[in-house]
């Protein structure tokens, strides 16, 4: 828990639509990662597509990750 900060974002397009994104960040000893996802999907509202990139950065950061050496 803890081990990882997601930043949800929120994007309009030239339709008058939304898309969403965010991004993973880590940061381990001398180490540190992060990662941009961003969706195809567009989404009426700029709350409906931050929901998608909440509850999609909350999927990634909970599925199990194999260790790293």
């Amino acid at each position: 828990m803890g081990q990882y900060v997601v930043s949800p974002a929120t994007h309009p397009t030239d339709c008058g639509r939304f898309r969403a994104s965010f991004s993973v960040q880590r940061q381990r000893g001398n180490g540190s990662y992060c990662r941009v996802f961003r969706f195809d999907k567009t989404f009426a509202s700029p709350n409906a597509a931050r929901v998608y990139a909440v509850t999609q950065g909350w999927l990634q950061t909970s599925m199990p990750h194999p260790p790293v050496c």
